[in-house]
C-alpha cells in the first residue's frame, strides 16, 4: 500500500479549498496523505482506524523488543514459579 505521488500529496491550500475532499480520499484510499507547503511535507493526514492500527502494531512490538531483552536484564522466573504464579499447578 504504497503512497501514489500523483494521488496522495496535498498542498495545504488545496487542503483549505477542500478539507472534505482530503478526509475522503485518505477513508476510501486507506492510504496516508503527504500535506505540503511550498512543495516540503509537513504533515500527513492518515485514516483514523489505520492510525490506531499502526500504533497498536508499534506498541506490540515494543512489548516484544523488552520483552527479548529480559534474560538480559536479569528478569526471569523459573518454569515451576511462572506456574505456580498462574495457577497451573
Amino acid at each position: 500500500m504504497g503512497m501514489r505521488f500523483s494521488e496522495d500529496v496535498v498542498s495545504l491550500t488545496d487542503l483549505r479549498v477542500n478539507p472534505g475532499r482530503v478526509v475522503k480520499h485518505v477513508a476510501e484510499a486507506r492510504r496516508p496523505v503527504l500535506l505540503t507547503s511550498h512543495g516540503r511535507g509537513v504533515a500527513v493526514v492518515q485514516a483514523l482506524r489505520d492510525y490506531e492500527a499502526a500504533e497498536n502494531e508499534r506498541a506490540f512490538m515494543r512489548a516484544v523488543v523488552e520483552g527479548l531483552a529480559d534474560p538480559d536484564r536479569g528478569r526471569v522466573v523459573s518454569w515451576a514459579d511462572a506456574k505456580k504464579r498462574l495457577g497451573l499447578q
